[in-house]
């Protein structure tokens, strides 16, 4: 044990202890606290100024709950991103959860590295499409999800399978850890793929398909924008409605009045939720401002705003890492273990970001309908060994 912690403190990486140590959700003060050495000196080994003794990378192990050799050097790691990541609200989110919920998206990438040097993943193909700006009377945003639905050879009517839309045009879709839940779903690139993380608390499929196409917007046409923001987020926001609900294809089947009973086909037909279905009425001046404002005040006095009526599918769950890592076990005699040691990952986050549902959400709720396979093939699936053998096995 001690040669071990010896050779890892000999080469100790202080970039890999700042990932750690924001993994863990901690600042620099409370782990000096911690492994008994000053804020001065945790800072020194995280900048490469210092390097910790033997003694210390073994503390520092134990207070950030890693094994040593997580501080060795990661030659293949592919964390470096090509843009900030967003996150809904700068005001109402810490830098402290900031912080750790980005470094869960490095290790994400840094395990999508690991898995595809055994297995071949789809192509990315993710249009650049720049919208900047205020541009107010402009339909930039609209205009870029009509292009990405072209562009992905997207039929007309209600998008399929999102989830797996994303990932079969080589992007990555994670649930993150309940410990990171005070973040809601988030994106950034990377220089290996794109990466959409969503909030395994947020138990409700119409609303995480939402999620999925906001984010989808970010990395479309957010590249180089500044993260946070209120022009982004609406320009966001407004991507995803177009992409899930096309203002040519939906705008005569939308109620001028609160029409509950066509609403609900509405949101069955076009996997959206009911509070969605009001504001793009609302935005493509079918429903009037006073109308739609009574409706959401009737909408909030249901209890609707937090638990809409009507059959709940079960959450559009990721294939791509799950499915590879699965493979891997199963064909090559790879176990996910291999895989976490390769890539540096602790394995009980190594588990969460190659499982399939959520960790910690709870069981379904009562009423939930399984998805049928036909949304698989809706959107004319690339063909990918894997993706095909992940498909006929589901």
């Amino acid at each position: 044990m001690t040669n071990r912690l010896r050779d890892v403190a000999a080469v100790f990486d202080g970039g890999r202890l700042t990932l750690a140590r924001n993994l863990a959700g901690m600042r620099k003060n409370a782990l000096a606290t911690q492994v008994g050495k000053s804020p001065t000196a945790v800072a020194g080994y995280e900048n490469g100024a210092m390097r910790p003794a033997a003694t210390t990378v073994a503390e520092l192990a134990l207070a950030l709950q890693v094994d040593p050799e997580f501080f060795l050097p990661r030659p293949g790691a592919m964390n470096a991103t090509s843009s900030p990541a967003h996150f809904r609200s700068l005001r109402s989110t810490t830098q402290l959860a900031r912080d750790q919920a980005y470094a869960y998206g490095q290790l994400v990438v840094d395990v999508a590295a690991a898995v595809e040097r055994h297995v071949e993943f789809p192509g990315r193909n993710f249009p650049l499409i720049p919208v900047v700006g205020e541009e107010p009377d402009r339909n930039a945003p609209e205009e870029a999800a009509g292009q990405l639905r072209k562009e992905w050879g997207l039929a007309e009517g209600p998008v399929g399978h999102l989830v797996r839309l994303v990932e079969n045009h080589g992007g990555l879709v994670v649930f993150t850890p309940p410990g990171v839940s005070a973040v809601d779903a988030y994106s950034f690139d990377s220089a290996l793929r794109p990466v959409i993380l969503l909030n395994p608390l947020k138990d409700d499929y119409f609303r995480q398909r939402f999620d999925v196409a906001h984010e989808l917007g970010h990395l479309v046409m957010h590249i180089d924008a500044e993260p946070g923001g209120r022009v982004v987020e609406n320009q966001a926001h407004r991507f995803a409605a177009e992409l899930l609900m096309p203002a040519e294809q939906v705008i005569d089947q939308l109620p001028a009045r609160a029409d509950w009973q066509a609403l609900q086909r509405l949101k069955q037909h076009w996997n959206v939720s009911l509070q969605a279905l009001l504001f793009r009425a609302r935005t493509l001046g079918v429903m009037r401002e006073v109308t739609y404002r009574n409706a959401m005040a009737s909408l909030a006095q249901k209890g609707w705003r937090r638990r809409e009526p009507g059959p709940m599918p079960v959450l559009e769950q990721p294939s791509l890492l799950p499915g590879a890592v699965e493979l891997l076990a199963k064909e090559a005699g790879v176990e996910g273990a291999t895989l976490a040691d390769e890539c540096g990952a602790p394995l009980g986050l190594f588990s969460t970001i190659t499982s399939r549902a959520p960790r910690g959400s709870g069981k379904a709720h009562e009423g939930q309908k399984e998805q049928t396979g036909e949304d698989e093939s809706h959107h004319g699936d690339k063909v990918v060994s894997l993706l095909d053998r992940m498909s006929s096995e589901e």
